[in-house]
């Protein structure tokens, strides 16, 4: 009865002030937010860069007080191993099981891909911090539950191009593709924006996840003349790349997607690792917005292993999680419930967010579902273990 009573007290103080607060109630139910990524294999990097950058948003919603009256937000996580069929599973689980009010994942974009169409089935919204197939958002649902906050391929095929052109001077560019929808994706957009420049490939090639041997593929680019090299493949096989290179003895300029920035690739491929220069969305390194200065004293305060911004890695998976995080909780303060349908139209009603990756104007429409563009790219390579742009000095 005390209790009570403090209650209704607090409310009328409240209200004389020309405030209102609605007090959350102690037993109320929390919202359940989902990821399905790789958590095992060469790529749980990536699987706990995003962990840990959705878990300090999270974090920071549930200490303002969390969402819809104060309901805390929770993460539930289940492992894709990279594996579409593994992630369907996942993600059925998280949509049917848990009732996930949005979930988050899709390092890959086979296993995004894959989920893509149960997210718009299910009409829950599909939060894409990671895998850049141009078609995980460009899938045709009317309407389309998928966002994300990350590359997206066309843009980055024509980022790719210009890189190539103004770091290294070349113009005799040769294909290197990954056998799966993702190197398909990044095939058609290289393509693409060659073309825009009167320019063709000297070669195109594909090779498989499991090859251990490139050589028969890159002898022919090398043998067609290409001066550069673009590589669209993850962690492992663009490790195998980089290695029957060094065999080959063969040394050109190789200028890649992310993929490369995902696991442990200085490990696997060797010395020359370093050499290969890749796209991020988000650095550490250099003069930090407060919203940087912030996410990185919670991510030393919260993982004992994070001793300085070398250890935010990779920096990709952190920030975009982050920010899709971000983003996520408007639209659901947007929508005023977890109604899938609600918080799909609460991401077109966010205006404006100071976010850690750049400050968002109307980051989704209904036409537009990627929050990221060419401009908020930058090039980075490996040094030691750590990702820096390029021409940083760390």
């Amino acid at each position: 009865m005390i209790r009570k009573s403090r209650r209704a007290f607090t409310s009328l103080a409240l209200a004389a002030l020309g405030l209102s607060w609605t007090l959350p109630s102690p037993a109320a139910e929390p919202i359940k937010i989902g990821l399905v990524a790789a958590l095992s294999g060469q790529s749980a990097l990536s699987g706990e860069a995003i962990t840990r950058g959705l878990q300090v948003a999270i974090d920071e919603v549930n200490a303002a007080g969390g969402l819809l009256g104060g309901r805390q937000l929770v993460l539930v996580r289940r492992d894709d191993e990279s594996n579409p069929a593994k992630g369907v599973t996942a993600a059925r689980e998280l949509l049917y099981k848990e009732k996930v009010a949005v979930v988050f994942g899709g390092i890959d974009t086979p296993v995004a891909l894959a989920i893509a169409p149960l997210a718009n089935q299910a009409k829950v919204p599909f939060m894409n911090p990671w895998a850049a197939g141009t078609p995980i958002t460009h899938n045709g649902a009317n309407p389309n539950y998928v966002f994300r906050t990350s590359a997206v391929d066309e843009l980055v095929d024509k980022g790719m191009l210009a890189y190539a052109q103004k770091t290294f001077n070349t113009s005799k560019f040769g294909l290197l593709m990954i056998n799966n929808p993702w190197g398909e994706s990044n095939q058609k957009g290289l393509t693409a924006a060659l073309a825009a420049q009167g320019l063709t490939a000297v070669g195109s090639e594909k090779f498989g996840g499991s090859d251990v041997d490139i050589v028969p593929q890159l002898t022919r680019l090398r043998d067609a003349g290409a001066d550069t090299l673009f590589l669209v493949a993850n962690v492992g096989p663009a490790a195998q790349v980089v290695k029957s290179m060094d065999r080959m003895g063969w040394k050109v300029p190789v200028v890649s997607h992310w993929g490369v920035a995902g696991g442990r690739f200085t490990e696997l491929g060797g010395p020359n690792a370093g050499n290969v220069h890749f796209v991020q969305t988000y650095s550490f390194y250099g003069k930090l917005s407060p919203v940087g200065e912030k996410v990185v004293a919670s991510l030393k305060a919260k993982y004992p292993d994070i001793k300085d911004v070398s250890d935010i890695n990779p920096a990709v998976g952190v920030a975009n999680a982050y920010d899709g995080m971000m983003l996520t909780a408007l639209a659901i303060a947007n929508a005023g419930s977890t109604d899938g349908d609600a918080i799909r139209e609460g991401y077109y009603k966010i205006d404006r967010h100071e976010g850690l990756i750049k400050t968002y104007v109307r980051p989704f429409t209904a036409e537009q579902h990627d929050a990221l563009n060419e401009n908020d790219y930058v090039w980075a390579h490996f040094i030691d273990n750590r990702i820096v742009p390029v021409g940083v000095n760390p």
